[in-house]
């Protein structure tokens, strides 16, 4: 936890912060603070900030905050994800929000179960804290914003557009030669979206679907991977071509 993230809410108007859950522990017993040091926050979907430790009690913790003006901007990478088995799914959160997406859509495919869609994984009262966790450890405050779609054709064709307007479109595919940095490096767009498949990829019907859509095929070498493998490493490789493009950073 390298940053202690609040709701907007847990703030009062003199920015005092009562801390009496598994923050307070870890401020408490990682970090060892006592009255008068410092700790690193944020608002949860708000700037950063300082708090000054003012007490602690048993499993309560007090802090005296002060936030930055700004709020940092979302990650310039959103990423469509063709639904994992669900104990995938749930390792998976922390890790999407640690890399920093700007949000998560969910869908169908071919080779996706279809009894994935009723997994308790997917209620908001399960995947909130564990993007919460990830935030923490990169030390972000934007929570990803999440949709489910259960057909992908109806997603591509009808409700893309709207979710994402403008950017790259980029398709991830075993086989495919051509790679991220020749993609989206001479590529204008600010911000970038990423297709990832099932286990196996998509299938010629969907990736035909997509890439009429304006998606470009990139691969990542001619192995197969597991889903939150191929995910993660698909997701650092594109946020490199990103920022390595014209100087830009990974956020707006």
């Amino acid at each position: 936890m390298n940053l202690i993230l609040l709701r907007a809410t847990e703030v009062d108007g003199e920015g005092a912060v009562a801390l009496t859950d598994a923050r307070a522990v870890h401020v408490a017993t990682v970090l060892k603070a006592t009255p008068g040091q410092q700790v690193r926050v944020g608002i949860l979907d708000g700037p950063f900030g300082t708090g000054t430790v003012t007490s602690t009690e048993s499993a309560r913790v007090m802090l005296r905050c002060r936030f930055e003006a700004a709020t940092p901007p979302r990650p310039r990478l959103d990423l469509l994800l063709a639904l994992p088995r669900p104990k995938v799914m749930r390792r998976l959160w922390s890790q999407l929000a640690a890399l920093g997406v700007g949000q998560v859509i969910l869908t169908n495919a071919a080779r996706v179960e279809r009894d994935y869609f009723g997994a308790h994984v997917l209620d908001e009262a399960i995947f909130t804290p564990l993007l919460v966790e990830g935030l923490q450890q990169a030390r972000d405050t934007r929570l990803p914003v999440v949709s489910i779609h259960r057909r992908l054709k109806v997603l591509v064709e009808d409700e893309l557009d709207g979710l994402f307007p403008a950017g790259a479109r980029v398709v991830a595919q075993p086989g495919h030669e051509d790679t991220f940095n020749r993609v989206l490096g001479g590529d204008g767009s600010s911000r970038a979206l990423i297709a990832v498949g099932p286990e196996g990829g998509w299938s010629a019907f969907e990736l035909s679907m997509l890439e009429r859509h304006g998606f470009r095929a990139v691969g990542m070498g001619p192995r197969t991977l597991r889903s939150d493998t191929a995910t993660i490493a698909l997701l650092t490789l594109a946020h490199q071509a990103l920022a390595s493009r014209n100087g830009f950073t990974t956020n707006d």
